[in-house]
């Protein structure tokens, strides 16, 4: 139990620290490879914050508790009279970077990218170091108390390949995730991003993620302290920072 406990305390303090390392931007719109190459939208107008994508998620990959291969985070704010409260709801998961951060790091080559784009752990030659854990900037990687193994979201690909939406994909009540083939314009991804302005989520790490968020709260989007200036919203919490607390 203690050991849960201690988990989900390592798993809290890391989601404070999300917004500290990463910063929403404008997504670029130039996808001129080719192959197949898999990326998500995310639609937030559509997201209600159920979070049945991380329970579809837990029950098909077998996540343990207190980790995560995907999440809704949830961020709390209020104007400067305090009368008036704003949640912020962000779905969170493996960025399946252009650059992954995660690949160079790993000292046995356990850490991969397919040629979809789909960056993969392979459980035979990891050895549980968590370097690549550590070297996430998106806090998408946990070391599994079940395998010893660095575990993380993989699109399902295993559910791909055999014709299927990912997990969270199918799950989604308000039909918020999109996932398909960048490079083919008549994807349903590619024709969404085509018809609504989009975010990602950068890094100082320069990682290039391939996930696409359409609209992003303007708490999310400023989170700094320009913000109460500007607009009147002061960010308070997120849902982890307090807990960490």
């Amino acid at each position: 139990m203690q050991q849960t406990l201690n988990s989900r305390r390592s798993f809290i303090t890391a989601a404070g620290l999300f917004f500290a390392t990463t910063a929403l931007k404008a997504a670029p719109k130039d996808f001129s490879g080719s192959g197949v190459r898999y990326g998500m939208a995310i639609d937030l107008t559509r997201c209600v914050g159920c979070q049945s994508c991380t329970m579809s998620c837990m029950l098909e990959n077998d996540v343990q508790p207190g980790a995560f291969r995907t999440i809704v985070s949830e961020y709390e704010a209020k104007d400067k009279s305090g009368k008036m409260a704003v949640i912020a709801s962000l779905p969170r998961l493996c960025n399946h970077c252009n650059k992954p951060a995660c690949i160079d790091v790993c000292p046995t080559g356990a850490s991969y990218q397919r040629s979809n784009g789909i960056v993969k752990i392979d459980t035979k030659e990891c050895i549980g170091c968590a370097l690549c854990v550590e070297a996430c900037p998106y806090h998408a990687r946990y070391l599994s108390l079940h395998t010893y193994k660095a575990d993380k979201c993989t699109f399902c690909d295993h559910r791909l390949r055999a014709g299927l939406q990912p997990a969270c994909v199918e799950s989604c009540v308000g039909g918020s995730r999109i996932i398909g083939d960048l490079n083919d314009p008549n994807s349903n991804i590619r024709k969404f991003l085509a018809k609504h302005e989009t975010m990602v989520i950068d890094s100082p790490k320069n990682t290039n993620p391939q996930v696409f968020y359409h609209g992003v709260s303007e708490i999310l989007v400023k989170n700094d302290k320009k913000l109460e200036l500007e607009n009147g919203y002061q960010k308070v919490i997120s849902w982890s920072e307090e807990i960490a607390q």
